[in-house]
């Protein structure tokens, strides 16, 4: 399905696929993923995937000062989040969003987390490009970081824009699903999760990590068993743990080797509680 010269080390080369699993169907390549999704479109035109969710940078990394785990630190996460102006930004997320739509299936969805730093560039962005945007989901934050400047509101959400491929796109919504895990209700568009657990960052800690349970949601929503998702911005690959916890496949790509390390540690640890699950039922 794709091309999988697989190198597990510390030492990773461009275009890589650094970890691979067949059984469970979860593939994580070192790659930009810009290059990448170009690679796909050209042996796959009419779309490869079911689902993509993406957390790209939020460019808001401008040394100010913020509070986590009750102490001082600087909003530094990387140069890979540092803001190059909002117009080049705005290219930025034109650029990477035009592939995602290439590679997306005919009826396929996009879902893209932010917070105002970016979100609603990625918003127009989207229109600019003829999507369909179906749901703007606000994520709320019970305990966000306290609001040291005191010259605004406390920043304690997340944006959360779903949109399909196309005006045309007969998208998947699991509206019964949806229904049963919120008590027989009609789920809403402001969801209430508290930021990742100590369990989810034992490997390691991702700057922007996501909890599972909202991706796992933000999947079931939108997906079916089987199904192939992909995540440009993997990250932790949060995205990939939900994926194997709810049975659809996963491919993510990440540029970071820190993350790539953590992630490797992440996928292996979770396809091996799902497989003690399923030798348990047995």
């Amino acid at each position: 399905m794709f091309p999988l010269m697989v190198m597990e080390s510390s030492d990773y080369s461009p275009n890589q696929c650094v970890f691979r699993n067949d059984e469970y169907g979860i593939w994580l390549y070192h790659a930009n993923c810009i290059e990448f999704m170009d690679m796909l479109t050209a042996k796959f035109p009419e779309g490869k995937f079911d689902m993509i969710f993406a957390d790209p940078p939020y460019f808001l990394s401008n040394g100010g000062i913020t509070c986590h785990a009750g102490k001082m630190v600087k909003v530094d996460k990387g140069q890979w989040d540092k803001s190059n102006g909002p117009e080049i930004n705005h290219e930025f997320n034109i650029s990477w969003l035009s592939r995602c739509q290439k590679v997306l299936k005919p009826n396929g969805t996009i879902w893209v987390s932010g917070t105002h730093h970016v979100i609603h560039s990625v918003g127009y962005a989207m229109q600019q490009l003829g999507m369909k945007i179906l749901n703007d989901i606000t994520w709320e934050k019970p305990n966000p970081p306290p609001n040291l400047s005191c010259r605004y509101f406390t920043h304690s959400t997340e944006t959360i824009i779903w949109a399909a491929k196309t005006e045309k796109s007969k998208h998947c919504f699991n509206y019964d699903k949806m229904r049963e895990i919120n008590n027989g209700k009609q789920m809403k568009s402001v969801w209430s999760f508290t930021a990742p657990n100590g369990e989810e960052k034992e490997f390691g800690k991702h700057p922007t990590q996501k909890p599972i349970a909202l991706l796992e949601r933000i999947i079931l929503a939108s997906t079916n068993e089987g199904d192939l998702i992909f995540d440009p911005f993997s990250g932790s690959s949060t995205t990939g743990i939900a994926a194997i916890n709810t049975h659809r496949k996963f491919v993510g790509t990440e540029l970071e080797t820190e993350f790539i390390n953590l992630s490797i540690n992440r996928l292996k640890n979770a396809i091996g509680i799902r497989q003690a699950t399923l030798n348990f039922a047995r």
